[in-house]
């Protein structure tokens, strides 16, 4: 983990709303759906230095409430959505994967949530979680960094 400063920054995309509880269900799950309608949309070229976000935003509450997802990158679309990752500072959890099948990475994704929530669950970590705007940075096909607003 570190801490970093961002700025902003315009992703456009293709959104829906959601919350956790909903997503651990695959009837009633969202965020998959939209990252298939996103790569059937839009063409993401890597080797020119494109990337992918997938930004959490317009939380209800904290991590039981409801809250909107993009999946997304930086390149102007007006067909699209756009959201403004906001100003601010920022966790970063950070993934190097080895295989770089979409399995592998859904599965990356899904473990670094899964350390993002326990440490925020810690009464006593060092940081706290502000529920502006978070968002998933895909550098490569096998580099994740998940981003976290905090105070």
């Amino acid at each position: 983990m570190r801490v970093e400063e961002i700025e902003e920054k315009l992703i456009y995309g293709i959104s829906t709303r959601t919350k956790n509880s909903n997503e651990m269900d695959p009837k009633t799950a969202k965020i998959g759906a939209i990252w298939q309608k996103f790569y059937s949309t839009v063409e993401v070229n890597y080797k020119d230095g494109e990337r992918v976000y997938g930004i959490y935003y317009n939380f209800e509450s904290d991590a039981n409430g409801e809250f909107d997802v993009l999946a997304g990158y930086e390149i102007s679309n007006e067909n699209l959505d756009k959201i403004t990752i906001q100003k601010g500072k920022y966790l970063v959890f950070h993934k190097t994967l080895k295989e770089t099948d979409d399995n592998a990475r859904i599965q990356a994704v899904i473990e670094t949530w899964g350390k993002i929530w326990k440490y925020f669950s810690n009464e006593n970590s060092q940081y706290k979680r502000v529920y502006k705007t978070d968002f998933e940075h895909y550098k490569e096909k096998n580099e994740i960094e998940i981003y976290i607003s905090i105070e």
